[in-house]
């Protein structure tokens, strides 16, 4: 049995205990070795250890090049920010072109709703407001240049390719400033179960290099490095 009962438990061991290297690394011995997210997607604050541990609110982008439709000139997107629940990641991908999938007040809207932070496979604006607000947003890098009539939302809540990833809705998406991890819903159990472990015996194994132990003996005794 999991130590925890509920998806909030779970994701708060997760943000308090985990980081992406090693849920990655946990993937890698389960044989699921094509989780991680294209390393361009970097956190917009380098300097923050907030680890994002969310459910993926997965939104389709498509890229356009007309005059937008006035009444919906993102497309969909509207009611893909409106349709946000707690502890949920938007997870945008989709477009080819450069200009912004994300801004401040979308990222006012998401975490409104209890969304934990955002994931764009692209650029994003409005960027010392986003850093002001403290809110974990990763993105290709920054670009003001606006998605209207250049792109707009097709879908949200269905399957998405980011890179060489499939993504489906409500997978586990774990991201820090070594990367975004994503795990697949029906591996979660046992890969945060496996994860937690790792990182207490990681512990064990600092302060045993740091009292003198060397690292070929840290790890013949403990199986980690």
């Amino acid at each position: 049995m999991p130590e925890w009962k509920t998806d909030q438990e779970m994701l708060a061991l997760v943000r308090r205990h985990l980081y992406s290297a090693v849920v990655g690394d946990i993937c890698d011995e389960m044989g699921l070795r094509n989780q991680y997210l294209p390393a361009e997607l970097q956190p917009l604050d380098r300097a923050s250890r907030t680890v994002l541990a969310g459910r993926a609110m997965t939104v389709l982008e498509q890229d356009i090049d007309a005059v937008p439709d006035e009444r919906r000139p993102w497309g969909a997107m509207l009611e893909a920010l409106d349709s946000l629940r707690p502890d949920e990641v938007y997870l945008c991908s989709g477009s080819q072109r450069d200009y912004a999938l994300f801004g401040e007040l979308m990222a006012t809207a998401a975490r409104r709703r209890g969304a934990v932070g955002a994931i764009c496979n692209g650029f994003v604006r409005d960027t010392h407001r986003l850093l002001e607000m403290g809110y974990p947003v990763f993105a290709r890098g920054t670009y003001g240049c606006d998605q209207r009539g250049r792109g707009h939302v097709v879908d949200y809540r269905v399957p998405l390719c980011v890179g060489t990833v499939e993504v489906q809705p409500g997978d586990l998406v774990v991201g820090d400033i070594d990367g975004v991890v994503v795990v697949p819903r029906k591996a979660e159990v046992e890969v945060i179960t496996r994860a937690l472990a790792k990182a207490r015996t990681e512990s064990v194994v600092r302060k045993a290099i740091l009292e003198g132990m060397s690292a070929t003996e840290a790890f013949a005794q403990y199986g980690v490095l």
